[in-house]
């Protein structure tokens, strides 16, 4: 395929342009490709440890091996494989389905994929550093601290590192698509009328932009218990091989409520977008647009607000008093309700059409299938009683990969059926379907045989005898669904290669817009600017755009609200020739303004950083290769920072789109919006800590721990301090407006030294109270004395870097300012005032937490 304007970016042919490219496509490929990557690297993982259950013995890989390969297959299906794999799709379908040219920051989410790619390298680093983590996928508390890991545990510690790194991933993955759906869609393209499967993209960043920022808490917290020695997840040993938690009551019950309010809306971050998929493949294949369509929606709402309100189902087995029990077994039911809703609207599409049984609509429709058995398995696990029955068993373990590989099997069935569409290229649909049918039967052979076993503990490679040949039948079906995916590969490479012209759209009744554009689609990916002004598709020239933007009111800016009419209709089911109207232009850039496609930066940032965390693994054993590698990696992270920060680089806005509710709201204002909410959510998850372990401590308790010497003095001086750098910040703005560059660098210049006065001031008290010397605290009160000091170092530590991290943002725009920037133009300076705002306002409560209460 020829490109124009391709801005410097090299040809797909050249290895360098994938080192540099920002276009979402080509992020969606290597998203695809590096999550099939850890798909085969965890399989095999799997294989192995299903030949240690071939016999109730650990024979094979021995104790700590059969430990490692369990918790690492988890690991990697749950965060590197399964949600990533979906996320191929999101990046390549969602901005050709709602009508943008990318995504409203392309270099972010080039650096949301190259944070992705070494956050697994690291992982993998893991096993050549002794040994990796072998506590199990959920990392449970006390087994996830250094005093439980084998040896000096440098690969366990590596895994959580690469967890948080992956972790930074999705949050700026989830601001960059939440800023693209209220920012970048065609004009008269209402929320309501996106296709189903962006619509679920959509709930799933919603959820994960807040059920990632308290994993990312409980990661921070548990990295800090193993690299500087706080004790929030630590107990105290009483001599014996079992432990006490008298000097941390709430340590287990903390990471469980971290844990599982991050891991339940987990499951539905997983199955949201397999559900979109089904329900363009239902539509599609059926030629019969989706029944109960806002029925539809409305439960996928439903469920992801629902989503948050369920976790302690995880937790009916400690002590929690069984009231709190009885109401979230009560929510726990209450979830599945939306989702016999959709599960009907899918049948009934499939009973209203006429289905076509091609290898997309079978994965799909296989998978729906998986999933009815899960939901109804799982509702064993929602009800107390039988809780305590099947908790920690092998019937948790066939429930839990029945809801989860169903997600898997629907996004199978849309790499079928988006590969003509990235391809170019028709696969073989008798390869395709044989793939299907290998692939059903070992999944069930493999994992139906679990309930009839659900005696067998899970994470454990012991088991009664008799039940030796259920286990060796599901080995059996793990090797078949291995089968299959080689047969999935061979199709593919070879499809890729000599499959036949896929052409513009290879499906009847798929009308969504990635089947108006060529297969690949260009560069730019529309002929045009996309509007569906007039209930269909169609393409605006650059000419027809300028006649519209004089005096084009709510039309031309998306302002005011939605408008009631018919909307337009983006789904499948209807013939492709009545939605998708001719093109009336074969341009959609305004004037000379053309969109950059090539950066190096998000590469190098994220190879800087994955350097630093290797370093951050091993720098309590005091090697002098693991600090080096700390503090150059650091090093040259802040400087390919400055470097993504100082490069032009091009992302205009649509000259026309439909922006409501943020239609006010500048781009980058309301990505800062979104990153400033799952910030709140990451504060909140450490303050809520304090207050969880004070309360199973005793708040009042409380105070014998911390020595007299900590006063309220020091606080209230970096109180007085922070306001005062936030009133800087408004005269900065004020004086930017007024064109003072004086005024501007003056400004900006005081917040950085009040800023700087804070840290200090924090560096005298924290240097005080680690040297004081009393009965109660002879060696001073360090980070790892109590958990007391560990939650007060580590929480105002937490909102120290966020301080430091300002300062690094507001030096480089006094240096700006001074060069003559932001002169007559205060939104740069009132983009940093509203995350400085947000720092001040978190030490106004801190400050009363920790000095006053």
């Amino acid at each position: 395929m020829s490109e124009t304007h391709d801005h410097g970016l090299p040809p797909k042919s050249s290895v360098r342009r994938w080192f540099l490219t920002t276009n979402h496509k080509d992020v969606g490929v290597l998203y695809l490709i590096t999550a099939l990557f850890f798909l085969v690297f965890g399989g095999l993982l799997a294989l192995l440890f299903r030949l240690e259950l071939v016999t109730p013995g650990a024979d094979l890989l021995g104790p700590l091996g059969y430990n490692q390969a369990v918790s690492t297959h988890g690991l990697l299906m749950v965060f590197w494989f399964i949600s990533p794999f979906a996320f191929g799709f999101a990046n390549y379908v969602v901005p050709l389905q709602i009508g943008a040219d990318d995504l409203a920051f392309p270099r972010l989410n080039a650096l949301s994929y190259w944070l992705y790619l070494f956050s697994g390298l690291l992982m993998g680093v893991s096993f050549f550093q002794g040994s990796t983590f072998a506590g199990g996928w959920t990392m449970y508390a006390p087994l996830n601290t250094p005093a439980y890991i084998p040896g000096e545990g440098l690969g366990a510690t590596s895994v959580v590192l690469a967890l948080i790194m992956f972790t930074a991933a999705i949050t700026l993955g989830s601001v960059n698509f939440l800023t693209t759906f209220y920012r970048m869609r065609a004009e008269g393209l209402r929320m309501r009328d996106l296709p189903i499967f962006s619509l679920s993209i959509n709930l799933t960043v919603w959820m994960m932009l807040f059920a990632f920022a308290a994993l990312l808490a409980a990661l921070m917290i548990l990295a800090s218990d193993h690299i500087v020695g706080t004790s929030y997840f630590q107990y105290a040993n009483d001599g014996s091989t079992m432990a006490t938690d008298a000097d941390n009551p709430g340590a287990s019950l903390l990471w469980a409520h971290l844990f599982w309010f991050f891991g339940h809306p987990e499951v539905y971050i997983v199955f949201f977008p397999a559900l979109g998929v089904m329900a363009e493949c239902f539509q599609t294949f059926t030629g019969r647009r989706l029944v109960g369509r806002k029925w539809f929606i409305i439960s996928m709402v439903l469920v992801a607000l629902q989503s948050f309100l369920v976790w302690m189902h995880h937790m009916f087995l400690t002590g929690i008093n069984l009231p709190i029990k009885t109401v979230f077994m009560a929510t726990t039911i209450g979830i599945s309700l939306p989702f016999d809703l959709m599960v009907f609207s899918l049948v009934y599409t499939m009973a209203k059409g006429r289905v076509r049984f091609t290898t997309p609509f079978l994965f799909s429709l296989g998978g729906l299938i998986l999933f009815i058995v899960g939901g109804i398995t799982g509702v064993f696990l929602g009800a107390i009683v039988l809780d305590y029955q099947f908790r920690g068993t092998y019937w948790v373990v066939a429930h839990f990969h029945y809801v989860m590989v169903a997600g898997v099997t629907a996004l199978v069935g849309g790499l079928y059926y988006w590969f003509p569409k990235i391809t170019g290229r028709m696969y073989d649909e008798r390869l395709g379907k044989l793939h299907f049918a290998v692939y059903f039967v070992g999944f069930n052979l493999l994992y139906f045989p679990m309930f009839v076993a659900w005696e067998t503990p899970r994470r454990v490679f012991t088991y009664p005898a008799g039940l030796q040949l259920w286990h060796s039948m599901a080995t059996v079906g793990g090797f078949v669904l291995a089968v299959s995916f080689l047969v999935m590969f061979y199709n593919l490479y070879v499809s890729l290669w000599r499959g036949e012209d896929a052409g513009e759209n290879p499906w009847d009744y798929a009308t969504s817009a990635e089947w108006s554009v060529p297969s690949p689609p260009p560069l730019e990916n529309f002929p045009g600017l996309p509007s569906y002004a007039d209930g269909s598709l169609s393409f605006l020239s650059d000419e027809a755009v300028r006649r519209r933007l004089p005096g084009s009111g709510v039309a031309a800016d998306g302002s005011g609200a939605e408008t009631d009419g018919p909307g337009a209709e983006t789904d499948g089911g209807t013939p492709a020739a009545s939605v998708v109207t001719a093109a009336t232009g074969t341009a959609h850039e305004m004037g000379d303004e053309h969109a950059s496609h090539a950066s190096l930066w998000p590469f190098l940032i994220a190879l800087c950083g994955f350097v630093a965390f290797l370093g951050l693994s091993g720098v309590r054993t005091g090697s002098t290769v693991y600090v080096a590698l700390a503090a150059v990696g650091g090093a040259a992270t802040l400087c390919s920072l400055v470097g993504l920060a100082r490069e032009p680089f091009s992302a205009p806005e649509m000259a026309i789109a439909e922006r409501w509710p943020f239609a006010r709201v500048e781009r980058p204002k309301l990505g800062l919006w979104f990153f400033l909410a799952s910030d709140i959510v990451l504060f909140g998850a450490f303050i809520g800590s304090y207050a969880f372990v004070r309360a199973a401590y005793g708040w009042e308790a409380w105070h014998e721990l911390i020595p007299a010497a900590h006063t309220t003095m020091p606080g209230l001086v970096n109180t007085y301090l922070l306001l005062t750098s936030s009133f800087l910040v408004v005269l900065a703005m004020v004086a930017a407006e007024r064109g003072s560059r004086r005024g501007t660098t003056a400004a900006l210049a005081g917040t950085v030294a009040l800023g700087v006065g804070f840290l200090v001031n924090k560096a005298l008290e924290w240097q005080h109270l680690f040297h004081i010397s009393s009965g109660q605290f002879p060696e001073g009160w360090a980070l790892s004395t109590n958990i007391a000091s560990s939650t007060f170092y580590l929480t105002t530590g937490l909102h120290g870097a966020h301080v430091v991290v300002g300062l690094l943002i507001c030096g480089y725009m006094t240096v700006r300012a001074w060069n003559g920037a932001y002169q007559g133009e205060d939104r740069a300076i009132e983009y940093f005032g509203l995350y400085w705002h947000f720092v001040d306002i978190v030490w106004l409560v801190l400050f009363p937490l920790f000095y006053i209460l």
